[in-house]
């Protein structure tokens, strides 16, 4: 009995894989002439654009910091950039950066969320200086 059922078994595999593996096959065609849209003058000297040279990031990095573009960077043209945010921290306008000045955005932070002026935050007094929740995408990409 075993035998009989492993023997039908067998040739129902057998039947379902040459089922599947007959697929109807169509020639080929072969391919359509290709026509040039060019006219004869052209074909026989194609016009080529000029190849241009792509740029490493490191070449684009260094031709931002040199502003003079003399192929050296000196010290001035790193430090250039850097003036602007340093005079809006420098706010008495002496040049020199103390740690006031550097940590004025904290600073004021704390003055604004320490509303009994005590020098001190409360637990409801801290959690006014949460940063706001950043508003969700509304896709769901």
């Amino acid at each position: 009995m075993i035998a009989g059922a492993l023997a039908c078994f067998l040739m129902m595999t057998g039947a379902f894989l040459l089922w599947q593996g007959h697929a109807e096959e169509t020639p080929a065609l072969p391919p359509p002439p290709v026509k040039s849209a060019r006219p004869a003058i052209l074909a026989a000297n194609p016009l080529e654009a000029p190849h241009a040279t792509e740029k490493s990031r490191e070449e684009k990095r260094f031709n931002r910091s040199d502003r003079d573009n003399d192929g050296r960077i000196v010290l001035g043209e790193l430090l250039e950039p850097r003036k602007k945010s340093y005079a809006k921290l420098d706010t008495n306008r002496d040049g020199q950066l103390s740690f006031e000045e550097w940590a004025h955005t904290t600073i004021d932070k704390f003055r604004g969320a320490d509303g009994d002026r005590n020098g001190q935050l409360t637990r409801a007094e801290y959690a006014t200086t949460a940063p706001k929740p950043r508003p969700k995408p509304k896709c769901g990409c």
